[in-house]
């Protein structure tokens, strides 16, 4: 990894001064510099963060450095039901980084999956990305509120005489609302979720 020498100089890091940052001994810095080894994916990964740069800049994939723009934290405001609709809350727990393309999308923010109807996509403790709209395309997995306070996340499935709020877990049934019944009760869709973060 000739680059890897590059950068070093670039940063004014010696070769131990590295292999401090990276937990290494300053041979195995040598190694990687000279090519007689190769970092394994972890080491790989700390390089690209410390030079500011791709992994497979690194490994000679691409020729221009790249320079991934600062992320935007988004909050995850509270616990979504994935099952039976729960209280809407507005609490922040946390914030998760997002990328400023993603950023552009629109207001969005984070909530962490309470239940086990929309196993095994979602499962509880996972973090859904969410961006604010009050209408999406039939199929599409999205935020309602029913009753008008409480909040669940399901495949939002249009027909002509209402709405079906359906789960992935086939162990829970299709919730079917009227047209006269998303009116009154109201049935609402306030969000469109736009990615998935699995928790361990």
């Amino acid at each position: 990894m000739e680059i890897l020498k590059e950068l070093r100089s670039s940063m004014g890091f010696s070769q131990q001064k590295l292999a401090d940052k990276l937990g290494v001994s300053r041979s195995t810095v040598a190694m990687w510099e000279s090519g007689a080894s190769q970092p394994d994916n972890d080491s790989l990964l700390h390089l690209a963060k410390i030079f500011n740069t791709s992994t497979d800049f690194l490994l000679g994939n691409v020729e221009e450095r790249y320079t991934s723009p600062k992320g935007v934290k988004v909050p995850v405001l509270g616990y979504i039901r994935a099952g039976i609709p729960l209280d809407a809350v507005e609490e922040i727990l946390d914030y998760e980084e997002v990328d400023p393309a993603m950023a552009a999308k629109g207001d969005l923010f984070a909530l962490r999956v309470k239940g086990d109807s929309m196993e095994p996509r979602i499962r509880e403790g996972d973090v859904i990305i969410c961006a604010e709209t009050p209408c999406v395309e039939s199929g599409t997995v999205a935020v309602v509120l029913v009753n008008g306070n409480e909040a669940t996340v399901k495949k939002v499935v249009k027909h002509k005489e209402g709405l079906s709020l359906v789960a992935f877990n086939p162990a829970y049934s299709p919730m079917f609302y009227t047209n006269e019944e998303c009116e009154t009760l109201p049935v609402r869709i306030v969000d469109r979720v736009i990615e998935l973060r699995g928790k361990f």
